[in-house]
Formats: C-alpha cells, sequence, structure tokens
C-alpha cells in the first residue's frame, strides 16, 4: 500500500496528542544522521545553549518557569500562518 505525503499527514494529525508525539519521534528517530545537522546541532550547544547556562549561573532570579515557556511557544505556534 502506498500512501502520499499529504494523506500521511492528514491520518497522523487525526491521532491523539499523545499518539502523534510517539509517532512523530519514531519517525525522527528512523531518519539517517545529517553530518550537517550534526555539526550545526554540536555548534549550537557549544555557543547559545553555553551562554544561555552561563547566564542562568550567573543570575538564576531570571529563569522563566517551564510552564511559562510552554505557553508562550504554543501561543506562538497556534499564531503561525
Amino acid at each position: 500500500m502506498s500512501v502520499s505525503e499529504s494523506e500521511l499527514y492528514e491520518a497522523g494529525m487525526s491521532l491523539p496528542p499523545h499518539v502523534r508525539r510517539h509517532v512523530a519521534l519514531r519517525l525522527l528517530e528512523s531518519v539517517d544522521p545529517d553530518e550537517a545537522f550534526d555539526a550545526t546541532a554540536e555548534s549550537w550547544l557549544r555557543t547559545v545553549a553555553a551562554d544561555a547556562y552561563d547566564a542562568h549561573e550567573a543570575n538564576p532570579s531570571r529563569a522563566v518557569p517551564l510552564d511559562t515557556v510552554r505557553e508562550r511557544f504554543e501561543a506562538k505556534w497556534a499564531a503561525r500562518p
């Protein structure tokens, strides 16, 4: 059975959120690693993420609770075109 990309997407979107999350993670794990992605992720970890960690260690009072971050992200995601 062959399914088009759009048919697969529509079928996936009809699944409950927790099932979609599980399927999405399994699909991501099935993709061969991309060396360019790995290099970019490594660079990000050594620069942006490291700087954010250092800033947090220097002033933990500026930390934003996870629930607030999640709410902001979900609002931005819902507002996308």
